[in-house]
């Protein structure tokens, strides 16, 4: 393949490309941060996803509004709707990871780490599908 067509493949997904990474990065994020909480600190499995969530989604934003899709917000009161939105969206999927966790590990005894991948994969799937649909729209 030859450089103009890298450069035509980075162009098409350039929103993509920085997102898949960063959502690898936010997911060891939150594995990491609940490992630590569940495991060092002994913490329950619903208190460490908690943890591991709030974790993840601080360093999503900061990558998300940087560095994926370019945020035009500049002022406080745009800054903080975009914040609100943001957290809202990411708040539903925090939501589906809790229950995935209980309902996979609390209740059928399946193993955490594995839950918690797996349900990674979703939960960036549809972060991204809301911050481009709704959240970011327009900037990248």
């Amino acid at each position: 393949m030859d450089f103009e067509k890298w450069k035509g493949l980075y162009r098409r997904y350039q929103d993509v490309i920085p997102y898949l990474f960063f959502g690898v990065c936010t997911t060891l994020v939150n594995m990491a941060s609940y490992w630590v909480a569940a495991y060092p600190l002994g913490l329950s499995v619903t208190a460490s996803t908690v943890i591991a969530w709030v974790l993840a989604v601080l360093f999503a934003y900061v990558t998300n509004r940087r560095w994926v899709f370019h945020s035009a917000a500049r002022t406080a009161p745009e800054i903080a709707r975009e914040m609100a939105s943001f957290f809202s969206c990411r708040l539903a999927t925090g939501l589906l990871d809790l229950g995935c966790m209980f309902l996979c590990v609390d209740v059928l005894g399946w193993n955490d780490l594995l839950i918690k991948a797996l349900d990674n994969v979703l939960v960036v799937v549809l972060n991204y599908v809301a911050s481009k649909l709704l959240i970011f729209r327009g900037n990248s």
